[in-house]
């Protein structure tokens, strides 16, 4: 019991700092005095061209070239952050590629993506759909994690670029997106279940559900996972 209150813990934390940095709280102390009933201004914001965007100028044009330039590009997010980078794992043409947020802090230590209690829920999952993590590709909207878990929007975007163009160079047959944060920054409009992903190169089909991590705090939403995950069963098998 008091190891289920723990996790409830830190998800609750995990929750509370996402709420305030949807509400624009981007520091918990600043070093100077802030007028709070001041006026807002519309503050004009330079325009940002694609010359002056790193990742752009930078655009591979293979898997490997894009594997190397996700490991070791300046422009990266990641750059800022601490901590080692969790790369992408799996083989390329794969039936299935599943794609989560970022490494949770057990992952980090394991230095794999899915580890502890919700890379077993993780690996229960795929066999019930007759795979395991060998057959699928796996990554990950950002390599590693940040402060508190908060992410800029701007680095939300530059991660949907990089996603799709990671998506062309993989090549799976199907995508699986685990948790809101993973499917709101790729497919904002989607709900659960089927929908088609448009990335550098086409549309494939994509499957959008839970991560693990919120299935072990709420059980209640496993039949809603399990649906999605017929769903997915039953593509395959055409």
């Amino acid at each position: 019991m008091r190891g289920l209150l723990m996790e409830n813990l830190a998800e609750t934390a995990n929750a509370y700092m996402a709420w305030w940095s949807l509400a624009g709280v981007d520091c918990a102390v600043g070093e100077e005095p802030m007028n709070w009933l001041r006026p807002v201004q519309d503050a004009a914001r330079p325009r940002i061209s694609a010359a002056d965007d790193g990742a752009t100028l930078t655009r591979p044009q293979s898997f490997e070239a894009f594997m190397t330039w996700l490991a070791e590009g300046a422009a990266q997010p990641e750059r800022r952050w601490p901590g080692a980078a969790i790369m992408p794992a799996g083989p390329v043409n794969a039936p299935l590629m599943v794609i989560t947020d970022m490494p949770d802090p057990a992952d980090l230590e394991a230095g794999v993506l899915f580890s502890d209690r919700a890379g077993q829920l993780f690996d229960a999952m795929l066999r019930a759909i007759g795979l395991d993590r060998q057959d699928v590709h796996l990554a990950s909207l950002f390599l590693s994690r940040p402060p508190g878990a908060m992410v800029e929007a701007t680095d939300l975007a530059l991660a949907a670029t990089r996603m799709r163009t990671h998506v062309m160079f993989a090549s799976p047959q199907r995508l699986l997106l685990l948790g809101d944060r993973t499917i709101r920054t790729l497919m904002p409009t989607a709900d659960s279940g089927l929908r088609k992903f448009n990335h550098d190169g086409g549309t494939l089909p994509a499957f959008a559900t839970f991560h693990p991590r919120l299935l072990l705090g709420q059980p209640a939403a496993k039949a809603e996972c399990w649906r999605v995950m017929q769903g997915l069963i039953e593509e395959m098998t055409k």
